[in-house]
């Protein structure tokens, strides 16, 4: 049976992510000020998270990004909740962005978001990849939210902002010894030009190879990072890894300083201008992570439609 994912990507030039959901929630006046970021809304304001969802659908998403990124059990723990109860918030995280999709014509697909063993910190590690833990540990630590996360039944799976090759291959362990939907494994980047490499400094085609031919990796790719990081990313990928379909999803040009956000953005119109990029350049997944939104979004679609107007 062809997955859902690859069906979609039978369909188009290439399938459209969601853009940032914190960025929404913060627009919307929630207060993220908190360990547990946007999955704070999980607790204190759910329907807040459905809403958003429901732009992103309204936008012409094709995949739905569920509010687990910085949600883990200890995480939860430490905000008050027993452990049985935070698999019932992570559980929900998926329930929430299915009900969203499902109020299309055309439902989005649910990929259950995955963040790092640093977003779990909060202290900048997804950036830095200096967690200090092996392969063993990071796989100790992601497993109990898998299992929550995987028997709420959503299409995929998105392990994002990986920033070392050793969690890498505690996720394709992971995945080996699991059952559940099929993933995809998304790292970041050291800013700057040359070879890419993740956070760690290690070579992004480095970083990947636990991934090569894993029965449930469909696709590899970054986020969080630049605009202009993308393309030389996608050369690796496509060089490194042929067979997975690559996928991207960059902030919106500002880059976080100590006060906020800061630096120049990148309009929708530009946003899908460099997408047309990175489509010739073999990108098959797309969309948007932090400072991005629903009107990203619906430039993606935009493209997307006179792409196949065109027949390109």
């Amino acid at each position: 049976m062809i997955e859902p994912l690859a069906a979609r990507l039978a369909e188009a030039p290439f399938v459209i992510l969601d853009g940032g959901l914190a960025t929404e929630l913060e627009r919307d006046g929630c207060e993220l000020d908190d360990p547990l970021w946007s999955a704070r809304m999980l607790l204190d304001a759910p329907a807040r998270i459905t809403r958003v969802h429901a732009r992103y659908v309204a936008a012409g998403v094709d995949l739905l990004t569920s509010a687990s990124y910085q949600a883990t059990i200890p995480g939860l723990v430490a905000a008050g909740r027993s452990a049985a109860e935070a698999r019932v918030l992570l559980a929900r995280s998926v329930e929430l962005a299915r009900a969203a999709a499902l109020a299309s014509d055309h439902p989005p697909l649910i990929a259950a978001s995955i963040g790092s063993y640093g977003a779990y910190l909060a202290d900048g590690s997804e950036y830095r990849g200096d967690d200090g833990l092996e392969p063993a540990a990071l796989a100790d630590f992601h497993r109990p939210r898998l299992d929550a996360l995987a028997r709420a039944g959503p299409d995929l799976l998105a392990f994002e902002t990986i920033p070392s090759h050793r969690e890498a291959a505690a996720i394709a362990e992971l995945l080996a010894a699991s059952e559940g939907p099929p993933a995809w494994v998304s790292f970041s980047l050291q800013p700057g030009p040359g070879r890419p490499t993740i956070s760690d400094r290690t070579a992004l085609d480095d970083a990947i190879a636990p991934l090569l031919g894993h029965p449930r990796v469909i696709a590899v790719g970054v986020n969080c990072v630049g605009p202009s990081e993308i393309l030389p990313a996608l050369e690796r990928l496509a060089a490194r890894a042929p067979g997975l379909a690559p996928i991207v999803y960059p902030n919106s040009g500002e880059r976080w300083e100590p006060r906020g956000w800061a630096g120049p953005t990148t309009s929708p119109a530009s946003f899908a201008a460099l997408a047309r990029t990175w489509v010739e350049a073999g990108a098959k997944i797309i969309g948007g992570c932090c400072r991005t939104g629903p009107a990203h979004v619906e430039a993606l679609a935009a493209l997307r439609r006179a792409m196949v107007d065109l027949g390109t």
